[in-house]
């Protein structure tokens, strides 16, 4: 490792970079009760992405791999480390400004896969891309749904201003059409309104 006085000089940034997204704040439009950022967004992304995954495998009798499907969804937002994260009035106020804002997430995720060594690149691209559409899908849907549980928290905590949020969220999840989805709010939402009392109760 080279040296310039006691700081190291950084040979690749890439989780250096990854470890800022904790500094990225989500729903900053938005009153929130508890501030979320996107490094805990992530990992909800991925937990709920990998849940769904195992359900199409073990309910529904897919074939899709669960820990991929995990590790692509951590990365789903990476690229928001440079872009900041667009609040969705705004992202999709018109498709230019989707389509503008879809490049420049391109960019931004090129320039991270450059903060790596060339060997490792090919694996971390295709975690980024969501590797294929049955993956990505699946990501999308747990992203969405990540951002309902979110909406149910806040307004468990009394914050009504997320209550058009979750109507407009919980919308979008049933226009999906994906049976994990449904699976997955049915059988687990309903615990994210109850109080840690009540959760504990569940479990007598």
């Amino acid at each position: 490792m080279q040296m310039k006085g006691l700081i190291p000089i950084a040979k690749y940034s890439f989780f250096a970079l990854i470890s800022r997204m904790r500094n990225i704040a989500r729903w900053s439009l938005m009153r929130n009760s508890a501030r979320e950022n996107v490094q805990e967004h992530s990992h909800m992304v991925a937990v709920i992405a990998h849940a769904l995954a195992v359900i199409r495998r073990d309910i529904y009798g897919g074939s899709i791999d669960p820990g991929r499907t995990a590790a692509a969804a951590l990365f789903h937002d990476a690229s928001e480390i440079f872009t900041g994260d667009m609040p969705t009035p705004v992202k999709y106020f018109a498709p230019d400004i989707m389509a503008a804002y879809k490049k420049v997430e391109a960019v931004a995720a090129q320039k991270l896969l450059s903060s790596l060594p060339t060997e490792m690149r090919p694996a971390y691209d295709e975690l980024f891309s969501g590797a294929d559409a049955e993956m990505a899908a699946l990501i999308k849907a747990a992203d969405t749904i990540a951002a309902y549980l979110k909406c149910l928290e806040e307004m468990k905590a009394g914050n009504q201003e997320f209550r058009l949020a979750a109507e407009q969220t919980r919308r979008k999840l049933d226009s999906m059409k994906l049976p994990e989805a449904d699976y997955f709010i049915e059988h687990f939402a309903p615990a994210f309104e109850m109080t840690l009392d009540e959760l504990n109760i569940a479990f007598d």
